[in-house]
């Protein structure tokens, strides 16, 4: 019995989300089953690139093998294919931290993801949301792991069989690497294939032929190695010489995805700060994009060293971009204390965004249809740079696309809406809410729409505060609908409108003082409304402060006390309005005020503010019309 069965053995079980996502992975069926080795690799790769880091500041972690290097040993007879890098290591806890749990907040939205495409084509699954280390659990049905952290004198043995538990002992340090991580996958009979050369060798160039370490391959135990890959960096490379697919193959292994680049920006920038710079937008949207928590995925390269991907390379709103900085003007033993203060980093932070920005602009101007889907992708963040990014805000307007009601399914920008406007409109007009079919159909819009007023339809949660910071575009100011008076008197209904003028009689004008003294302090105003022409009420906001989703929004979050009391808007020439304005007992229209009140706030996407009271109105209003 060897020194390594002899010690303690601890068994220990997955969490339950890591379980179900194994059972998944094994029992689901995915056509491309491949990325598992991008997968090891990219870690491999990473754990060279942290031992770099720290033996910046630690020489001694290198000893005598300062040479980066990845190995793939191939054994048919054993049906085994096992992954080895010399890099930093895991200890004991490594282990259990790192391939025991799943630390990522998108964990069980990628499950929900994985389960909804088993019907479908999931082929691409795996790869796109990056479940790196478990992937191997496709192939195999046994997986041992065998790591030394560098600078430590114990080694540790991981072993599973993907089915729920898996095994942490003490490894033997005659069978344990000199430092850093073995992987030994265990075959299933299905996965022959991975014991041969010919496919390895294909999948490494295909998928992993340009991470910055070397990548070796032994075709059998016991036979020279053969270099795959040279671990020649692809950003140092002209970008004349870089082929599309070599770009989309980095864009995989940088991003944890595996859909294709929507967009690629590399340059070298030179002058005052040199750096090379290599960044993509995805195609689709990243599972984290809207992670409260989540921050850009941009790596920091210093002389090719890895150094971190915590440096805050680009504002939060291009948090969906990824890839890569490398720079030589940073030095290699940089703290994150240092990072975050660097005026070098902020003039390459600088740098950096404004070549995205203008290469999404290029896009715009070049590919109209190309720009509309990575507007549908990634539009919703992007406006949130209208809201943080004062500098930016003219040009992240201008890119920025709206539904509208000038049409039904395509998106218009801001100099479509300005270009079309009124000769006697002053302002860009706007609706927010949360549902796009209830703003088509808020009675808010009626005067516009009856006048031939274009108004944007704003449905991300971000329009309604960035309408507040954006003073105007091109001189004309941002204006909701929803908020103080409409203002149309000046603007002549279109042609073949047969809607009439509203005109506020005698009688209704006593009715609106009767509504208003019937609803008291319930609201701040009743007033006549030329911003209607079919409905018979609606609900505004007071000209100060804010419009009603943003005021709603604010409420939901707890971060206003106390909503400001509406105005209720009536329609004079609306039929029903006419009728309660004719005549009727106090009790009765008092109810039919309330009634009007509750009505105004449904249609407004809210519930009336005392159900009973509602119900109770109601039912007199019912047994009034019976007796007849």
């Amino acid at each position: 019995m060897s020194n390594a069965q002899e010690k303690p053995v601890e068994n220990h079980v997955f969490e339950a989300d890591v379980a179900r996502l194994l059972h998944l992975m094994v029992h689901s069926v995915y056509s491309d089953k491949d990325v598992f080795l991008r997968e090891l690799i990219s870690n491999a790769a990473d754990a060279c690139e942290k031992l770099r880091y720290e033996a910046i500041a630690a020489p001694e972690l290198l000893s005598d093998d300062p040479s980066s290097r990845i190995i793939l040993t191939l054994d048919a007879d054993k049906n085994t294919l096992t992954l080895e890098d010399n890099g930093i290591g895991m200890s004991r806890d490594d282990m259990v931290e790192a391939l025991g749990t799943i630390a990522r907040s998108g964990t069980r939205a990628f499950m929900e993801r994985v389960e909804a495409a088993k019907a479908g084509d999931g082929a691409q699954l795996i790869g796109q949301f990056g479940v790196g280390f478990y992937s191997a659990f496709m192939v195999a049905d046994k997986v041992d792991v065998v790591s030394r952290r560098a600078g430590t004198a114990h080694a540790w043995l991981w072993s599973s069989d993907g089915k729920g538990s898996y095994t942490v002992s003490e490894a033997d340090l005659a069978e344990a690497p000199a430092r850093g991580t073995r992987i030994t996958l265990h075959l299933m009979d299905d996965a022959k294939s991975y014991t041969s050369k010919w496919s390895v060798q294909r999948i490494v160039k295909d998928q992993s032929g340009h991470v910055p370490v070397p990548i070796d391959l032994i075709e059998k135990p016991g036979a020279e190695a053969e270099r795959v890959a040279d671990g020649t960096a692809l950003w140092t490379r002209s970008k004349n010489e870089i082929t599309k697919e070599e770009y989309a193959d980095f864009y995989r292994g940088v991003s944890g995805q595996y859909d294709e680049p929507a967009l690629t920006v590399h340059f070298r920038a030179e002058g005052r700060h040199e750096y090379i710079g290599l960044a993509f937008v995805p195609e689709s949207k990243p599972l984290d994009l809207f992670d409260p928590e989540g921050k850009g995925r941009m790596k920091l390269y210093v002389k090719r060293v890895f150094i971190t991907d915590d440096a805050e390379l680009l504002p939060r709103y291009l948090r969906f971009v990824r890839g890569l900085v490398d720079t030589a003007d940073l030095p290699l033993n940089v703290s994150r204390e240092m990072i975050q203060d660097s005026p070098i980093l902020a003039a390459i932070r600088k740098g950096l965004t404004n070549r995205v920005l203008t290469a999404i602009e290029k896009l715009q101007e070049s590919d109209e249809t190309a720009f509309a889907t990575l507007w549908e992708a990634f539009g919703s963040v992007l406006k949130e740079g209208i809201y943080d990014d004062f500098e930016r805000r003219a040009q992240l307007l201008a890119l920025s696309r709206f539904r509208s009601t000038a049409a039904d399914e395509a998106t218009r920008s801001l100099a479509d809406y300005v270009k079309d406007m009124k000769d006697a409109q002053a302002a860009i007009y706007y609706l927010a809410g949360d549902n796009l079919d209830r703003l088509k159909a808020s009675p808010q819009l009626e005067g516009f729409r009856a006048r031939g007023i274009e108004v944007l339809l704003l449905t991300d949660s971000v329009d309604s505060f960035w309408v507040t910071t954006a003073p105007d575009f091109e001189g004309k100011p941002f204006k909701s609908i929803t908020q103080g008076a409409a203002d149309l008197a000046q603007v002549p209904k279109t042609q073949g409108d047969v809607s009439k003028t509203a005109e506020t009689t005698p009688a209704v004008s006593d009715f609106i003082a009767f509504a208003k003294a019937a609803l008291g302090d319930t609201v701040s105003d009743v007033r006549a409304s030329d911003r209607l022409t079919e409905s018979a009420v609606c609900l505004v906001a007071p000209e100060q402060g804010y419009d009603r989703q943003l005021e709603k929004m604010l409420q939901g979050a707890g971060r206003l006390d106390a909503a400001a009391k509406p105005i209720l808007e009536i329609n004079p020439d609306h039929g029903l309005i006419a009728a309660l304005a004719s005549g009727g007992s106090d009790d009765f229209r008092t109810d039919a005020v309330q009634l009007l009140l509750d009505q105004a706030r449904v249609l407004d996407g809210d519930k009336p503010q005392d159900p009973r009271a509602f119900a109770e109105r109601l039912s007199r209003l019912f047994e009034r019309a019976l007796r007849g």
